[in-house]
């Protein structure tokens, strides 16, 4: 394998990871992320340069193609992967001359592989997409839809909107209009003409969609009490069937695009079915979405009742209070699942990414989130009692290094040497990389366990419920300390051990 670069920072990549690789390999499987993340993360320095230009070079080639036919004559330039996306690209770029010169973005699937499962395409997506640009909804302009002959994989590629898409960039200063924008849009596109939506956008059926979950969650280990848990909640408090509308199904910060003067767009349409509009209601008011803006419910951003005010003002209907807490909890529910999916996509080898493994970890935020909604159904007697202590942490080392902190310094050298040196996807990467390696340094200290086989199976069979002594207590504790291992900045936990702990 060749690599450009200076000989030194190649022999220190070598060094490194003939170190790395040594003594990992005395410390199990178990271990395979913390050689994957290390080694991915310091080679992609020295690989970087080389390998996106290739990519870039080829893709320019049959982008300027492509644009050439839709758009007329032009010259490509300023091409660059977007942060990240770890399944689909997107990629900017200019095309045009002189002031004709205009932005667009390239979403699209490398390959078949990565629309695998998916219920619909690209080509559909991309109509989706038009038909909520045709209605007044802020959806990008879809200009153009990739064909095979094209040679870039599955996508579309649209025009450019200009605004901020970080949610805490946003959410630091949200514009005036801001939620009063969301709640119109919403009611824009739950509007959408039934006859303009792809026949392939499918319908979501609640029950068999919790059916789903509950069969994934078992094939999955059937371990967790918590998510055990919100499906027998779920299954009990199952809602009547809504007049189904067009649900965008990600409809959150994150995904939207923002300006000096509100809301600018609406993007990633990948999850679009046709459903309960309480669905979307809920969705970007999950606790995870609001990115710590905790006393702000509806995104981050305000109140319920002011973005139901404008949902309703817009032409919505009337929010149901309690079909919209069990969106709230079908959802985190959801997307629970979606991160221990994750965790099988990487174990399969079906996505390689250390994003992936990362992402898996995040349940536990989830599971934090879960109980905090669902918690109110037990007893006072039960919700005001006094936790259970941690489990017994390893002692301070002594002696050889230990494993935490051998973790420790390949983490420190990664943030030390490789960091500064990345740029673009390849610095979020590496940033990926390094919290990996901090999860995986704190879990081999603190003895935490979220999976009891037993306990969550007697909760699915009603067995045992948050009425039982000590029951809901021990599932506070069990949440507490596995998010204390995998996430420890989310905001929602500080406010756990805070209530809970009182």
């Amino acid at each position: 394998m060749h690599y450009q670069g200076s000989p030194d920072r190649v022999c220190l990549w070598k060094v490194n990871a003939f170190g790395i690789d040594s003594i990992l390999s005395n410390w199990g499987a178990g271990c395979k992320i913390i050689k994957t993340a290390c080694i991915k993360a310091a080679c992609m320095i020295f690989t970087q340069s080389h390998g996106r230009r290739s990519v870039m070079t080829d893709l320019s080639a049959s982008l300027s193609a492509f644009m050439t036919r839709i758009a007329g004559s032009g010259e490509l330039s300023d091409l660059q992967r977007l942060s990240g996306g770890a399944n689909m690209e997107s990629w900017a770029f200019d095309w045009g001359e002189g002031d004709d010169r205009r932005s667009y973005v390239l979403r699209r699937a490398p390959s078949p592989d990565y629309m695998a499962g998916r219920p619909y395409g690209h080509s559909d997506e991309a109509a989706l997409v038009m038909a909520a640009h045709d209605a007044g909804v802020k959806a990008p302009e879809v200009v153009g839809v990739l064909a095979d002959s094209d040679g870039m994989g599955t996508g579309y590629i649209m025009r450019r909107i200009v605004g901020e898409v970080n949610p805490a960039k946003i959410l630091a200063a949200p514009p005036p209009s801001l939620l009063t924008d969301l709640g119109r849009e919403l009611a824009r596109i739950h509007a959408i003409p039934a006859e303009t939506i792809p026949a392939t956008i499918p319908v979501l059926d609640i029950a068999s969609e919790l059916a789903e979950y509950k069969s994934r969650f078992l094939e999955y280990g059937g371990d967790r009490p918590i998510i055990a848990l919100a499906i027998k909640w779920c299954e009990e408090h199952l809602p009547d069937p809504a007049a189904p509308v067009l649900v965008h199904g990600d409809y959150r910060m994150g995904n939207i695009m923002v300006d000096e003067h509100g809301l600018a767009g609406v993007l990633d349409w990948e999850l679009s079915h046709l459903g309960d509009p309480h669905d979307d209601l809920a969705y970007g008011c999950m606790t995870v979405w609001r990115f710590g803006q905790l006393d702000r419910p509806a995104f981050g951003v305000g109140t319920l009742d002011d973005y139901f005010a404008a949902y309703r003002d817009a032409g919505g209907a009337a929010v149901d209070p309690q079909r919209f807490h069990f969106w709230l909890v079908f959802r985190t529910l959801w997307w629970a699942l979606g991160c221990l999916q994750m965790g099988e996509a990487w174990r399969s080898g079906a996505d390689p990414t250390v994003e992936r493994v990362v992402i898996g970890r995040r349940t536990a935020e989830q599971e934090l989130d879960l109980i905090m909604l669902l918690e109110t159904g037990a007893p006072e007697e039960e919700r005001s009692r006094p936790l259970p202590p941690s489990p017994t942490t390893a002692p301070e080392p002594k002696g050889e290094p230990s494993k935490q902190e051998i973790v420790q310094a390949v983490r420190d050298w990664l943030g030390e040497k490789i960091k500064p040196d990345a740029s673009g996807h390849a610095k979020f990467e590496v940033a990926v990389a390094m919290n990996a390696l901090g999860i995986v340094m704190r879990d081999l200290g603190a003895n935490v366990s979220a999976e009891d086989a037993r306990r969550a199976s007697d909760i699915m069979d009603g067995a045992v419920t948050l009425a039982d002594p000590g029951v809901l207590a021990q599932l506070r504790r069990d949440a507490i300390d596995k998010c204390t291992v995998d996430s420890p900045k989310y905001a929602a936990l500080a406010r756990a051990r805070s209530q809970w702990s009182a």
